[in-house]
């Protein structure tokens, strides 16, 4: 017969949320929106690619409200991806493991990705882009 006086795997319900576990699952995350964000790249390059009426009709898609709500977060996912990546390559260097450090990186890859998705938009608006 089993031994039931095992300890059982800790689980998310055990697990107290931590800033490093977020950037770490935000960091996938990211990856992962990045792939599909590029195919949506791709297939407004090959609208592109296919005349002036195609394109305008892709642009008519990714116009729209949600459109420019899912531009915005590919914006983000790059961004984020990027700084949290930049933060990796330092911590390859084996700079930045105290725990201090490694949560204070980890905020400043959220902030400034934030920053920079704010700076790029408010670009593309002021500069008539986005319509």
């Amino acid at each position: 017969m089993a031994d039931t006086r095992r300890p059982l795997s800790p689980h998310l319900q055990i697990y107290k949320w931590q800033v490093q576990m977020v950037s770490s699952i935000l960091h996938r995350a990211t990856g992962i929106a990045l792939a599909v964000g590029t195919l949506v790249v791709v297939a407004g390059l090959l609208h592109l690619a296919a005349g002036q009426e195609s394109f305008d009709h892709f642009k008519n898609v990714i116009g729209n409200p949600v459109g420019e709500i899912l531009l915005v977060g590919w914006t983000w996912a790059l961004f984020y991806h990027l700084c949290n990546g930049i933060r990796h390559l330092v911590q390859d260097t084996g700079a930045g493991y105290a725990i201090p450090q490694f949560v204070r990186s980890s905020w400043l890859s959220v902030v400034l990705s934030l920053v920079l998705t704010a700076a790029v938009w408010a670009y593309v608006l002021t500069a008539g882009g986005a319509a």
